[in-house]
């Protein structure tokens, strides 16, 4: 017999640890069962828009580094190619292979921070998390080679990139992806198949592909309900229309299919760094002619996108004439996102809150701005 219990409201965040950032739930529960969520934004604004129109073009790259700090290569690639949009010019083909694999570390990166912290909500205590730390520090081991910096990188300059790969790179990049490719098989055969995270997930907060469409929810997310997006395929940018890959889709929509989704696109990144590696040829790393303070014709405007770990990051320029964008609108997946939080949690319980937030994976960096 169901006991009646009187409607309680519950503030979640914004310090609450798996509210990935500084967010904020307030939750309507009937003992644990969700009866209406209220999402509250606002805790990590920065102006990041607004800053960027008092800088110039290249200044801006630093900014792009602290919206998603999980994934500031891919940030950096969807300004710069916003930018040279915006002037009508290519970077070198050297500096395309490089973004795109550096991308595609980055993407590496990135959707183990979201795996490991979706496992350790639902309860596991640390061991899948520091397997994913043990591979992501290693990625920005390489990333500091590169640049000298490891989560804000300013990587990618208008034009192409900051620098060439140094010759130790390579056989580092290369020992890193035969130890990741055993590495990550034993996280596959620790996480895939384990019973009490099919239990947990499978079937909780569906998200159908209809109510994701109509949110404009993009990246793992949406291919997790089933839609078959990924602007590297639809629309392809650097060096995406020389590598080959696959794009995975889920099939019932929920909480494991999320996780599956980005446990397999780790693989398709694996494939696309061996083939950057093995296509990239010698050559300039950024365009020589363009001048060092940019001022596109007066009245351009341009958008650029990228296929983030998150989900579509665009950045909309509108040039006035002058050395820093009159406009900049930042397109973030983390909040559009964030706008099927009631679809997926009225009508579950706290415990499965916390692991549909999760699955989602959200930084409020990018979300704020």
């Amino acid at each position: 017999m169901p006991i009646r219990t009187e409607p309680m409201t519950v503030n979640v965040g914004p310090q609450h640890p798996s509210t990935h950032g500084v967010f904020r739930l307030r939750i309507t529960f009937d003992g644990e069962e969700i009866l209406e969520v209220e999402p509250i934004l606002g805790y990590l604004h920065r102006g990041s828009e607004k800053l960027a129109e008092e800088r110039n073009y290249v200044q801006v790259v630093t900014l792009t580094d602290r919206l998603d700090y999980t994934s500031s290569m891919i940030n950096n690639q969807a300004y710069c190619l916003a930018v040279e949009k915006l002037l009508g010019v290519e970077p070198p083909l050297r500096a395309k292979f490089l973004r795109t694999l550096v991308a595609e570390l980055q993407r590496i990166a990135s959707h183990l921070v979201a795996v490991g912290f979706f496992i350790q909500e639902l309860g596991a205590f640390g061991t899948p998390l520091m397997y994913a730390f043990r591979s992501r520090e290693r990625i920005l081991d390489l990333f500091e080679m590169l640049c000298g910096a490891r989560i804000t990188v300013s990587y990618m300059r208008p034009g192409g990139v900051f620098a060439d790969a140094p010759p130790d790179f390579w056989p580092a990049l290369t020992q890193f992806m035969h130890d990741f490719a055993i590495e990550f098989n034993e996280f596959e055969q620790l996480l895939l198949e384990n019973e009490i995270l099919l239990v947990r997930t499978r079937g909780v907060s569906p998200l159908p592909p209809e109510m994701a469409i109509n949110c404009s929810v993009s990246g793992p997310v949406l291919r997790a309900s089933g839609v078959n997006w990924d602007w590297r395929k639809m629309d392809p940018y650097d060096a995406y229309d020389k590598v080959e890959f696959d794009v995975p889709v889920g099939s019932h929509w929920d909480n494991y299919d999320r996780f599956w989704v980005r446990m397999q696109e780790v693989r398709q990144s694996m494939r696309i760094i061996d083939q950057c590696v093995a296509q990239i040829e010698p050559g300039p790393v950024r365009l020589v002619d363009l001048p060092l303070v940019i001022r596109p014709e007066a009245g351009a405007e341009a958008y650029g996108r990228v296929e983030a770990s998150k989900g579509e990051l665009g950045f909309y320029l509108v040039s006035d004439g002058g050395i820093a964008p009159y406009r900049c609108k930042i397109r973030s997946p983390s909040l559009i996102n964030l706008t099927v939080t009631e679809h997926l949690l009225v009508g579950w319980k706290l415990a499965d809150m916390i692991v549909s937030l999760g699955s989602v994976d959200i930084n409020m960096g990018e979300v704020d701005r």
